[in-house]
């Protein structure tokens, strides 16, 4: 994405000169503890990353600029890799941190949750960052993002914020216009738990209506994110799910939470009004299996421009955003997410060159660009609003204008969430992710099977809508999500 409007302006320079000064320890309010050298010997930086796609073009176009200006007058030089998704490049850092064969060096910079940030800084091998920031420099973030890394509550920056995200409801507007003028259905409908797995049913009975085979109905619905599912909803309805002191996690899922989870997705699911075929839920859309899901905004720019029903037969989609759904009558809850920088120990002049450039990244009409490409939230007061990313000059999409408003109105008004990190925090994560959606792929799979044999979708459902069936199944989460407790 070319940039569209002209870059030096007096607030930018007044906000370079600031920078600069509390870099060579100037004479700024309150100037940083480290600062970056001047005139320095020239220091390559390493950063990797799990971004694809847009996010990627946009990232590296920013790495390009900042090596042809910043960098070129401070004698920096950042290179830049993606390592695939975020479990490869968490893979790939923990190889590193450990000192693998055949693993790569470790990164000066590399993106994380706090979950791998907490994993490596238990190695020693994390930069605390805070003394590289005057007090000023801070107070331009939301303090809860620069306290996501402050893993002893010292005050420590372990985790420099550069983009966030939260979720919101994706929906294929073309194909979900005819379902409403046949219906009924309304986006309101859609705007609580209880709503959409309603609106699901209706569809599905709407698809099935229109074929002569019985029982084929379609799903409307998917999720990205079955482990915020589960965390953000216990966090909806009172509960939290993993609470943790000194790095000790303890489980408090009850079983009436629980319950509510289960029959607000795997019932649906088992029923075919939910569906998770693809990686992600965009891939569904794409192929038609579903017209909505609940994903990060960072998704937004892979949502799809047509639905692909078969390898002759496609047409095209508009996309409508809406906000995440929560449960009727609780608090709202959006989940505060999107990986932040983890500078690695190394050289002062290493680790001060890391920090200009992440400086230089979030200064606002850097992380706006970044923002308006890759759908991700600006993070610092400045950028995060909606008026300053219109007046940036760039190019802003209908569609990723409402992405962005709706992910700054979800940070607003919302209560944010993100839980604290703990050993095993990973592993326990995935827990979550699994152990509901693979029982209900699996089920649902096992009733198709039945249904085409010529059993009834009602008999071939029951089986899996029993008591016993989700206590057994709420038992057996509660054993293994035991196991990282301590």
């Amino acid at each position: 994405m070319k940039r569209l409007f002209k870059r030096i302006t007096a607030l930018a320079s007044a906000a370079a000169l600031t920078l600069s000064l509390a870099a060579c320890g100037g004479s700024a309010v309150s100037g940083p503890k480290n600062p970056a050298p001047t005139n320095a010997k020239p220091v390559s930086i390493t950063v990797w990353t799990y971004y694809n796609g847009d996010q990627l073009e946009t990232f590296s176009e920013l790495v390009d600029e900042f090596n042809a200006t910043v960098g070129k007058e401070q004698n920096i030089t950042v290179e830049a890799s993606s390592q695939g998704s975020v479990n490869d490049l968490e893979t790939n850092v923990l190889a590193a941190a450990e000192g693998k064969v055949g693993a790569a060096e470790m990164p000066n910079i590399f993106s994380a949750y706090a979950d791998t940030c907490y994993a490596v800084d238990q190695m020693g091998l994390v930069a605390d960052l805070s003394g590289y920031l005057t007090d000023e420099e801070k107070a331009a973030f939301p303090e809860s993002y620069l306290t996501e890394g402050d893993f002893d509550d010292s005050g420590t920056i372990k985790i420099f914020p550069v983009a966030k995200s939260t979720e919101l409801l994706f929906l294929n507007d073309t194909d979900w216009q005819a379902f409403a003028a046949a219906t009924g259905a309304t986006y309101e409908d859609l705007s609580t738990v209880e709503g959409l797995v309603a609106t699901a049913g209706k569809y599905y009975d709407w698809t099935d209506a229109r074929t002569a085979a019985p029982d084929d109905g379609k799903a409307l619905f998917g999720r990205d994110a079955m482990a915020n599912y589960m965390l953000i909803g216990a966090k909806e309805l009172g509960s939290t799910l993993f609470t943790v002191e000194n790095g000790k996690m303890t489980v408090n899922l009850t079983e009436d939470v629980a319950r509510k989870r289960w029959e607000n997705y795997y019932v649906p699911f088992v029923k075919g009004w939910f569906a998770g075929e693809g990686r992600f839920r965009s891939d569904d859309i794409k192929t038609g299996n579903v017209l909505a899901y609940v994903g990060s905004n960072s998704s937004a720019t892979f949502f799809p421009k047509q639905v692909q029903v078969s390898d002759t037969e496609s047409h095209e989609i508009s996309l409508k955003v809406l906000p995440n759904p929560s449960f009727t009558g609780s608090k709202e809850v959006a989940v505060q997410q999107g990986a932040g920088m983890v500078v690695t120990k190394s050289t002062p002049e290493e680790e001060a060159a890391c920090v200009t450039f992440l400086k230089w990244f979030t200064q606002p009409e850097n992380n706006i660009q970044f923002a308006v490409g890759s759908g991700y939230l600006p993070v610092t007061h400045a950028a995060d609003d909606v008026t300053a990313i219109e007046n940036s000059g760039l190019d802003l999409t209908d569609s990723m204008k409402d992405v962005l408003a709706n992910a700054i109105d979800a940070v607003e008004n919302h209560e944010l969430y993100t839980p604290k990190p703990f050993a095993s925090g990973t592993d326990a994560r995935k827990v979550l992710e699994y152990s509901m959606s693979d029982l209900a792929s699996a089920d649902r799979a096992a009733v198709e099977e039945q249904i085409a044999a010529g059993v009834s979708a009602a008999e071939a459902e029951a089986l899996y809508l029993t008591d016993e069936y989700f206590e057994n199944w709420y038992q057996s989460l509660c054993t293994k999500l035991s196991a990282y407790e301590g």
